[in-house]
């Protein structure tokens, strides 16, 4: 396939398993069939930042050469501002980020399964959480889609910055029910939110969803979106 580079930019962590976790996910979207050249950055917190990820991918291909495609769950702050802005100044398109949606509920019913969690359980869907409204609505309505999916009750709840807080979710949840609660990560890796997430009140803590099979077709088709004819395969 030739088209523009996928820039592929994360929150980023200090905790080297997030770093392992996207570099991992990007690596699978390289592998899919199909896939433009990819490299990754990230907002903060890892390297490379945004900030020289994308000045270097631009020299490389110019600005008509690059996609960004944020690896985030929701919209929100870190959308609008820090990859936005960045990608505006260098004149370069945004994919929009990679939830809510219902390709997610496929990735987060199975990291529930492998968590043991049956069917029917309660879940709360744990989200970082924001202070701005945007991000919180979009986990909200993630959390309405996976609850069509299961047939039980969810709850959006957060991890951070925003209430209902996560163990609140469950308590509430464990009353409404009668049932044990189960707590799915609406996360893409691993990290401090994740290690809040298995200190709390769920019976069940499933993983990040973090490199699902998925979310890699997820970020190709919103790299696809963005990119336009760019993005057309051409023939060898």
């Amino acid at each position: 396939m030739t088209g523009p580079i996928l820039l592929a930019v994360a929150h980023g962590s200090r905790d080297p398993a997030a770093q392992e976790c996207v570099l991992s996910l990007t690596g699978r979207v390289a592998a899919l069939a199909g896939a433009p050249p990819v490299c990754t950055a990230f907002v903060q917190n890892a390297s490379p930042s945004l900030a020289a990820g994308l000045p270097d991918a631009v020299t490389r291909a110019g600005a008509d050469g690059v996609v960004v495609v944020p690896l985030l769950l929701s919209s929100g702050y870190h959308l609008s501002s820090d990859i936005t802005g960045a990608a505006r100044a260098a004149g370069v398109p945004v994919a929009a980020p990679l939830g809510p949606g219902p390709a997610l509920v496929g990735a987060l019913e199975d990291r529930l399964a492998e968590a043991g969690v049956p069917g029917g359980v309660p879940v709360v869907l744990a989200g970082a959480g924001s202070r701005d409204r945007r991000a919180l609505a979009d986990t909200r309505r993630q959390a309405a889609l996976l609850a069509a999916r299961r047939g039980a009750p969810v709850v959006a709840a957060f991890a951070s910055a925003a209430r209902p807080a996560v163990d609140e979710a469950a308590a509430f949840l464990a009353s409404l029910t009668g049932q044990p609660v189960a707590v799915a990560a609406y996360l893409l890796a691993p990290g401090m939110f994740h290690d809040r997430l298995r200190r709390g009140a769920g019976r069940w803590v499933s993983a990040p969803i973090g490199d699902h099979p998925a979310v890699a077709d997820l970020i190709l088709g919103s790299y696809r979106a963005a990119a336009g004819p760019q993005a057309a395969p051409t023939a060898a």
